[in-house]
């Protein structure tokens, strides 16, 4: 009997261990899990502030607050956002990558691919028009449309949303210890979430570090690049500001209504260029093949690149801009030589990994491990 009652225990135990294993392989069983959060949150203004003060692209990004923002750190990597529990934001801003996705497209809650290569979430406060086409210029709009889409997350009745995170039993304190009520409603969700995106700063590269002593510290490879960066290669013409992106507010170098018509209106293309990737694009962009100028902060870590990730190495991103720029009638006028062609920079090899190494020095390491924006249920 004693023999017959030990084999029992021996199977009951396995099943419970094999259950729990299950549980932490199953994403949609995520919720039984409860996020790991200090007892005071950790502060995000003084970095926030670091870069803000370079320029507020949009006065709705203009604030944060420590209790809204590690709420939204926890919404960020919960994938209860989702339709199915199986997909969060995280899922394609993951954090060693610097918040991009390390594919081509990114897999949504039911499997399908988006059509674009997921944007790096960081710097936000620092741009006017978000996303590949530019569509939303305030990162509570950003938020809101990968959770409500078909592919990405799904979830389009924010009342469910609001009702299926008000089951969870450390969601009703965080919202209290946010908004001061523990009321939950798609307007909180998006504000908490666009905090959190907001809070996600990158100005600690070796760039930064290095501009005080006027870049003695850098390699005599790195200075080539960098020197090719801003003149022969003409990168600083549309990747400038300190965020390494084009100015795309009102009035900066893209400004003086720079509009284009498509979608059933007058669409807003600061910060957009035509690259010459295409002679006839698939994917119009903005409109006629111009897409968002992304930041170059990070750049090292942001692959696959374009908006469909054609490119998977930085030396292939050169390549385009030194020999491949395809001709187009809307290619951006910085892309075109004295004739109207399309630019041919001819550099040489040592060159190409100039500018690669120039590239490399834009990596912020802090960011890729900083505990601030790390996953809370891990």
């Amino acid at each position: 009997m004693r023999n017959v009652i030990s084999v029992l225990i021996v199977l009951i135990s396995s099943v419970l261990v094999l259950s729990n294993c299950a549980k932490k392989d199953n994403p949609d069983t995520l919720e039984t899990f409860v996020p790991t959060l200090p007892a005071e949150s950790y502060d995000y203004t003084q970095s926030f502030a670091m870069v803000a003060n370079n320029f507020i692209a949009n006065p709705a990004n203009s604030f944060i607050d420590n209790n809204v923002v590690t709420l939204g750190r926890v919404l960020f990597y919960d994938p209860q956002l989702s339709a199915n529990s199986t997909v969060a934001c995280a899922s394609c801003h993951k954090q060693q990558f610097a918040f991009a996705d390390n594919k081509a497209g990114s897999v949504g809650f039911g499997g399908k691919v988006t059509p674009r290569n997921s944007m790096s979430v960081q710097n936000l406060v620092l741009n006017h028009n978000l996303f590949w086409d530019s569509r939303v210029q305030s990162a509570t709009d950003l938020v809101l449309e990968p959770v409500r889409n078909h592919i990405e997350m799904g979830m389009e009745d924010f009342d469910l949303l609001s009702e299926k995170l008000a089951a969870v039993e450390y969601y009703p304190a965080l919202f209290e210890k946010a908004f001061l009520t523990p009321d939950i409603n798609a307007e909180r969700i998006a504000q908490a979430l666009s905090q959190f995106c907001c809070a996600i700063t990158s100005i600690n590269s070796r760039f930064d570090q290095q501009q005080p002593s006027n870049f003695a510290g850098f390699t005599p490879l790195e200075l080539m690049g960098m020197n090719l960066f801003n003149n022969k290669a003409k990168c600083g013409s549309c990747h400038s500001t300190v965020n390494f992106a084009a100015a795309d507010f009102p009035g900066g170098e893209y400004g003086g209504g720079d509009t284009i018509f498509g979608g059933g209106g007058f669409v807003d293309r600061r910060g957009g260029a035509n690259i010459g990737l295409e002679s006839h694009y698939s994917d119009p962009g903005i409109g006629n093949g111009n897409f968002r100028i992304p930041t170059l902060r990070n750049i090292a870590h942001t692959g696959p690149y374009m908006h469909d990730g054609r490119f998977t190495t930085l030396e292939q991103v050169v390549e385009h801009y030194n020999s491949g720029v395809k001709s187009h009638g809307d290619l951006d006028p910085k892309l075109r030589d004295a004739d109207g062609n399309p630019q041919r920079l001819n550099l040489n090899e040592v060159e190409k990994k100039a500018l690669v190494a120039f590239l490399n020095t834009l990596t912020d390491e802090q960011l890729l491990k900083d505990e601030r924006f790390s996953n809370p249920f891990k």
